[in-house]
């Protein structure tokens, strides 16, 4: 069972800790400098039983870092750098303790990994399902925000990492096929990294024109960049770089590299006139495509192409 609310708030403050310029858990607000010269951002995110995550088949630990890591990823997606993360739970009365203790384990060990202070949040009992809402207070040089809408036609398109591989992990894990995962595709599913070193270089170098967190599946998140930026895209699916997945270490299908999602890489575009390194911070970068004049997005393979339709995560979509 679970520590009354006083005693498990107490508990949550003892091992989140503090950083200097912060005021957290302990006031009805905490309180965040901004470094000077910087503008603040701001993202949240949900983490919900039963939709982003199975409590059967998923230990607490790994969720509890994939609840922070979602927002971790969307200040990396603006080249920002984080600074505090505010948790709100909602939790059924009958959920162990040690749940809990192991969910936050999970996140607090990430969120020490990237220097972030757990500033406070809420607390409540919920009538079922486990919710968790995660806040993550980042900043960015004034106007240096890399957003959506900066492309033009003739950027390239670039991904961070291999794609695919997380999805066939979680597609494998829902139809009870855990013993056939290899535990290094399992670690990498659980314990994804955060690209926050990889957005910082590309704004610090003034490399991308825009940028997106690719965890709903790269061929929606690219819909959402070329909406956001007014131009139409063109991929080549032979450059599209596939996890290896597997005892035998096969490339994924290229449908789930574009559709799968939940790898928490980046896409981002530049300049035909920029010189994009190969590797940025130990990771690997690979062109993929083209914006292009336009509406719509293609997908072209030997000489031949298709309407690439995004069919990543959406939320309410029948």
């Amino acid at each position: 069972m679970l520590l009354p609310e006083k005693a498990f708030i107490r508990r949550i403050r003892l091992h989140a800790g503090l950083a200097a310029g912060i005021i957290g858990i302990g006031d009805d607000c905490a309180s965040v400098r901004i470094p000077a010269g910087h503008e603040a951002l701001i993202t949240t995110d949900f983490s919900l039983e039963g939709v982003h995550f199975v409590r059967k088949l998923q230990p607490a630990a790994p969720i509890g870092h994939r609840c922070l890591l979602r927002g971790l990823s969307d200040i990396a997606a603006m080249g920002g750098i984080p600074l505090a993360a505010f948790l709100s739970l909602a939790l059924p009365g009958r959920l162990p303790q040690a749940w809990t203790d192991e969910f936050l384990r999970g996140l607090l060990d990430l969120a020490r990994a990237f220097k972030v202070t757990l500033a406070g949040g809420d607390t409540a009992k919920s009538p079922g399902k486990i919710l968790a809402d995660i806040v993550v207070l980042g900043s960015v040089p004034k106007g240096k925000a890399i957003l959506r809408s900066g492309a033009k036609p003739g950027d390239r398109i670039y991904v961070t990492g291999s794609l695919g591989g997380a999805a066939t992990t979680l597609r494998m894990l829902l139809k009870g096929q855990k013993r056939n995962i290899p535990s290094e595709d399992l670690d990498k599913y659980s314990y994804p990294t955060p690209r926050l070193e990889v957005g910082r270089i590309l704004r610090e170098k003034s490399l991308a024109s825009a940028m997106i967190d690719i965890s709903d599946g790269p061929s929606t998140d690219l819909s959402h960049l070329c909406q956001e930026s007014g131009v139409g895209a063109e991929i080549n699916a032979d450059a599209v770089p596939r996890a290896r997945h597997g005892k035998l270490r096969r490339e994924v299908d290229i449908h789930s590299a574009l559709d799968g999602g939940e790898d928490y890489e980046l896409l981002f575009t530049a300049s035909g006139s920029k010189r994009v390194p190969t590797l940025i911070a130990n990771v690997p970068v690979t062109e993929i495509g083209r914006i292009v004049r336009g509406r719509g997005m293609v997908l072209a393979s030997h000489n031949k192409s298709q309407k690439l339709i995004p069919k990543g995560w959406e939320h309410f979509r029948k």
